[in-house]
């Protein structure tokens, strides 16, 4: 959901950079789970406000400056079942982080790695035997994406 940017002010409020589409939407989640790889843990959000960069929080269990200071570059996530459903033809980053990605040939160009926001539209990485490669996450170039065989279909050249 976002990144710890560092502390705010000196009673242990943090700088968040939020990666959701409001950032404020956050702040509906009243407990966030904050860490790296596998050292997660709960923190019950407080108060919090947005401000033109990033946000600010107060979390329960954050009292001063250099708690705060410490969580720099800790990564901002709530539990999946918290989220509300996507819509649609719309798709959490999470769930198409991992899947393979085959061209119309049949040919796997490698597995969605990462995805980046380019304002334009979101781009999918793409790692695999034929390096990395970037796709534009529009239909244009992307089909069918199956969450069940955890596969996106593209119209994508291996000479593009």
């Amino acid at each position: 959901m976002g990144f710890v940017r560092g502390a705010f002010g000196v009673r242990g409020w943090i700088k968040v950079h939020a990666d959701t589409q409001f950032a404020d939407s956050l702040f509906d989640y009243p407990v966030w789970w904050i860490g790296k790889e596998n050292d997660w843990k709960p923190f019950t959000f407080k108060d919090g406000a947005v401000q033109p960069k990033n946000l600010v929080a107060q979390l329960e269990e954050v009292t001063g400056r250099e708690q705060a200071e410490a969580m720099r570059g800790l990564k901002v996530a709530v539990p999946k079942a918290e989220l509300p459903p996507a819509e649609e033809g719309e798709y959490y980053w999470s769930d198409l982080i991992g899947m393979d990605v085959v061209n119309a040939e049949g040919v796997c160009l490698g597995k969605v790695v990462d995805l980046m926001e380019t304002g334009a539209n979101d781009v999918l990485v793409i790692n695999g035997e034929y390096g990395q490669i970037l796709i534009p996450f529009v239909a244009a170039y992307v089909g069918d994406v199956d969450t069940q065989n955890k596969q996106i279909k593209v119209e994508w050249g291996l000479d593009y």
